[in-house]
């Protein structure tokens, strides 16, 4: 008698099951068999047990931290963002070290620990720009961790100083820059890549700069944006790239994802992902990502109620309260949550709240 697609689908889920119960790693297909898989409820109960193997203790955590987007000047001209301004135009601005100065000081008087700073790569930004700010936040914040920059961004400096990335990174690090988001990982398959961001670095460039960040001491956290032009199979190839890239080198801290907002930007004809679709891509990213301690929930795209539901998927860190944040926001999508809303959402999903650094060492 041959078997219905229901049932076979069944059966190559019970495998995946046993394998992630055994602790064995998820493959490419496994990986593809998820995201084709219809019941959610059974992959995010999967994600949760994995989650709780991997962090035991009854815990989300959460940091207390700000963006401060110091420029929106940029040439790149990525057709999924909207908050850029090309060389020259109007709109375009450089934060003052006054108005980054005050920031921080804000951030600081919330109990903040993380100044997450990123712009674009604007083309009169050279090493000793960089290199003056972070001394000079040190100087007046020496407890604040620099979270800095982005691949993109540090590459571009490279470059434009005429500088190896090494040598660049090694100056940053003098200068005060304590670890790296992984902005900028999109979807790490260059056909992807060359359709929403032909400028920008490849694949290979991205994953090659993690590791030399890596092999500095520098830790990274490590993104993914879909819902744009990429396959449910270029997703799996992203989360078996960075995989791969965490046997080899140990250095990301976090995982974490969210769907393309479309507003506003050069892509508006794309459907925006569902919650739903949300869900399942946390929780698979979960099951492959076996060599991750932690994954992030994006609040900023998602919002609380979503939010909550991802701490029984997989997810066991909220990220941070931002306090303030332009990127994605220019593209329609805003929930920036205080501390207080942050450890109620925690409370409603059954967890206790405990405050963390970057370097996801508890603080409270």
């Amino acid at each position: 008698m041959l078997e219905t697609p229901v049932r076979t689908e069944r059966a190559r889920f019970e495998q995946i099951a046993d394998k992630v119960e055994r602790g064995e790693r998820l493959s490419f297909e496994d990986g593809v068999a998820l995201f084709h898989y219809p019941n959610i409820t059974e992959i995010g109960a999967l994600a949760h047990l994995v989650r709780m193997r991997k962090n035991p203790n009854p815990y989300v955590t959460y940091v207390i931290g700000r963006i401060i987007n110091y420029t929106n000047v940029c040439w790149v001209r990525c057709k999924f963002c909207a908050f850029y301004r090309p060389p020259g135009h109007d709109e375009g601005y450089l934060l003052s070290d006054e108005e980054i100065l005050q920031k921080i000081d804000e951030l600081v008087k919330q109990g903040g620990v993380e100044a997450l700073i990123q712009g674009g790569l604007n083309p009169k930004l050279k090493i000793d720009y960089y290199e003056r700010l972070f001394r000079l936040i040190k100087q007046h914040y020496p407890q604040v961790i620099i979270h800095g920059l982005s691949p993109a961004e540090i590459l571009y400096i490279a470059h434009i100083s005429r500088l190896s990335v090494r040598d660049c990174l090694i100056r940053l690090k003098e200068a005060g820059l304590n670890s790296v988001p992984g902005a900028g990982g999109e979807i790490l398959v260059d056909r992807v890549r060359k359709e929403i961001a032909q400028f920008k670095d490849t694949t290979q460039e991205w994953l090659d700069f993690m590791r030399e960040v890596h092999q500095l001491g520098l830790r990274s956290t490590a993104s993914m944006m879909y819902g744009h032009v990429e396959t449910l199979e270029e997703r799996v190839e992203h989360l078996i790239r960075i995989r791969e890239l965490q046997d080899e080198t140990g250095g990301f801290t976090a995982f974490v994802c969210w769907n393309f907002q479309p507003e506003g930007t050069d892509l508006p004809h794309i459907q925006k992902a569902t919650p739903i679709e949300y869900l399942r891509t946390v929780a698979i990213a979960r099951l492959m990502l076996d060599n991750f301690d932690h994954l992030q929930a994006s609040i900023l795209t998602q919002g609380p109620k979503i939010a909550l539901v991802a701490l029984r998927y997989g997810i066991d860190d909220m990220g941070s309260t931002m306090i303030e944040e332009n990127v994605v926001s220019a593209q329609g999508s805003k929930f920036i949550l205080s501390a207080s809303e942050i450890e109620r959402v925690i409370r409603g999903a059954g967890f206790i709240p405990k405050r963390r650094n970057t370097r996801y060492e508890i603080l409270d």
